[in-house]
């Protein structure tokens, strides 16, 4: 086998997905297929692509190979972000910290035109790299039988629906508001999945625990300020990811709403 252990593999991107996903944080685990939204995965021309799509628009579900390329580092056991705060080994997990950080996503697909595959709902961010396309085959790509391993049991657990209701304080409601009529930043609605199914402390779902009943969760550039009761968490305050200095420093131009979160600094609500 030592034959092969130098051996390199190359490849280049065939497109890139085009959506309004710009941070990890925005893009789920899984699409989801009840989502309305429509995104775009854009060939390079001068590659001959419009040949390779030809036939491709009788098929109604696409596989889409990608690239994380946002990741840098893999690791051998990692935290899922559904179900406790077990390590699992990566090889049993979907997660994207992987030794070759290729991903794998069905999707639904819309339209072709030209170079363009228009396609549904879809877990990458906006300029992920696609490696190549493949049709979905019912016939040989499902199997509705098969065991899902421990998968399957932390989807019998959150089988019953949300656990807890999200509440907002007068003062997050308010700052929430501003953040989306001003400055179209949304960040709630997958904030709000993730922690009505569990606000518990939780690294992969950027949960922690800060003292007696108060957490925070990173939200992107964004954090949400909360503590629980019973069955309620409720959102104290929002607050902004970097800090002043960070926010005027060299590099400033790479910083997420970064002039949304110069302005949030300067208002008091």
């Amino acid at each position: 086998m030592s034959e092969f252990r130098s051996a390199r593999i190359e490849m280049e991107p065939i497109g890139f997905v085009r959506c309004e996903k710009n941070l990890k944080f925005d893009a789920r685990h899984q699409p989801d297929d009840r989502s309305k939204e429509v995104n775009r995965v854009e060939l390079l021309p001068e590659r001959r692509f419009e040949l390779a799509l030809n036939d491709l628009d009788g098929f109604e579900r696409i596989w889409i190979v990608s690239w994380f390329d946002r990741n840098t580092s893999w690791r051998p056991r990692v935290l899922p972000p559904r179900g406790p705060a077990i390590r699992r080994g990566v090889f049993a997990t979907r997660s994207p910290h992987r030794p070759n950080p290729i991903g794998l996503t069905c999707v639904r697909l819309l339209d072709v035109s030209g170079l363009t595959l228009t396609v549904g709902p879809i877990d990458l961010v906006d300029g992920t790299p696609v490696l190549d396309i493949k049709p979905y085959l019912a016939t040989v790509d499902a199997f509705p039988g098969s065991g899902s391993g421990w998968v399957q049991d932390v989807e019998t657990e959150l089988a019953s629906g949300p656990s807890y209701k999200i509440e907002e304080s007068e003062l997050a409601s308010r700052q929430l508001i501003w953040l989306r009529d001003d400055w179209n930043v949304d960040f709630t609605e997958r904030a709000y999945t993730l922690l009505a199914i569990d606000p518990s402390p939780h690294r992969t779902r950027r949960i922690l625990c800060l003292g007696e009943n108060a957490f925070r969760m990173a939200c992107g550039p964004w954090r949400l300020f909360f503590h629980l009761d019973g069955s309620r968490v409720v959102i104290d305050r929002v607050g902004k990811g970097y800090s002043d200095e960070s926010l005027s420093a060299p590099g400033w131009e790479k910083i997420p709403n970064r002039d949304a979160q110069v302005a949030f600094s300067l208002m008091s609500f």
